[in-house]
């Protein structure tokens, strides 16, 4: 047993998206421009969302948890990547990793129970629109917001307990920029069958259900939509139910392909920019594009800035 953890691994090394100096000076400036829009657009979907009255509804109120949800998914890895493209050695500690782990399986789960939950709301304010008032109520969305999360975290500690418990000794290289299942399991001095099964369950969970949830959802929306005799109407619901369908098919593509497939042994060029895009590109672009194609927010955005000068 003493020997077993003399020669259990204490820390982790990446090999990151690049060996290429130059290529990581460049990377460099990428990372940060997507850290900083993702910073600015989600605190400013929180702040408007929170100040603005007229912003005070169910829609928003899980727009503002999905906000703060990719706010935690991006400054979970991302500034830790900024710092390893300038540094020559890029470590991680057992429980630096363990950690990272942690926040982004539950943050990434409950973003998309969140998603599930907002085509829901978008399914009762189109097809049920006289009775959306008494169906979701504050605290109905409280409890729904409070149920997404507990999801998130449900996962968070399966596919964490899973990934853990195995040993790692010897090899401490990870051909990755951050600690994720199907990268660490890549490692694992034991036979992973198990924990690929239980992440797998997980992410029927997490992932399948709440897809077809919204793929359910969409089905009553458009079949309602296309019954409208008004034009403007039908514009309306297909712009605001647009925007959430982009963002569904961005988060769940990446996150399907990451953890609803086979694992291999090896970790290819093609997984690490499936990585790259659901835990830098996509947090940077919600609030792109629920602000840009969404006239509530823009209005908001206006009042602030005149009440402000």
């Amino acid at each position: 047993m003493g020997e077993e953890n003399q020669t259990s691994v204490t820390e982790f090394v990446f090999l990151g998206l690049s060996q290429d100096p130059q290529i990581q000076v460049l990377l460099f400036f990428l990372f940060l421009i997507l850290y900083v829009l993702t910073m600015l657009g989600n605190l400013l979907i929180i702040v408007l969302t929170h100040i603005d009255s007229r912003l005070h509804t169910p829609m928003y109120f899980f727009l503002r948890n999905l906000s703060f949800a990719d706010l935690c998914f991006s400054t979970t890895t991302v500034p830790q990547v900024l710092v390893h493209f300038l540094a020559k050695r890029k470590t991680i500690s057992f429980a630096g990793c363990s950690i990272q782990l942690v926040v982004l399986l539950l943050v990434g789960g409950t973003e998309g129970a969140l998603l599930a939950v907002m085509s829901y709301d978008r399914y009762v304010a189109v097809c049920k629109p006289l009775h959306y008032s008494t169906i979701m109520t504050h605290w109905v969305c409280v409890q729904l917001a409070i149920g997404s999360w507990a999801i998130g975290a449900l996962g968070s500690l399966v596919d964490t307990i899973f990934t853990l418990h195995l040993p790692y000794r010897g090899n401490n290289v990870i051909n990755h920029f951050f600690c994720e299942p199907p990268a660490l399991l890549k490692l694992a001095s034991a036979d992973t069958y198990s924990t690929e099964m239980a992440i797998f369950v997980m992410g029927v969970l997490i992932l399948l259900t709440p897809i077809s949830l919204i793929l359910v959802s969409y089905w009553n929306i458009i079949s309602t939509v296309i019954q409208m005799q008004s034009g403007e109407s039908r514009l309306k619901v297909f712009s605001t139910c647009g925007s959430h369908l982009i963002v569904v098919v961005l988060f769940y593509g990446s996150g399907i392909f990451a953890y609803m497939r086979p694992y291999s042994k090896i970790m290819n060029e093609r997984d690490k920019m499936i990585s790259v895009f659901y835990s830098a590109v996509t947090p940077m672009l919600n609030p792109i594009i629920y602000s840009l194609r969404n006239k509530d927010v823009k209005c908001a955005l206006r009042r602030v800035t005149t009440k402000s000068f």
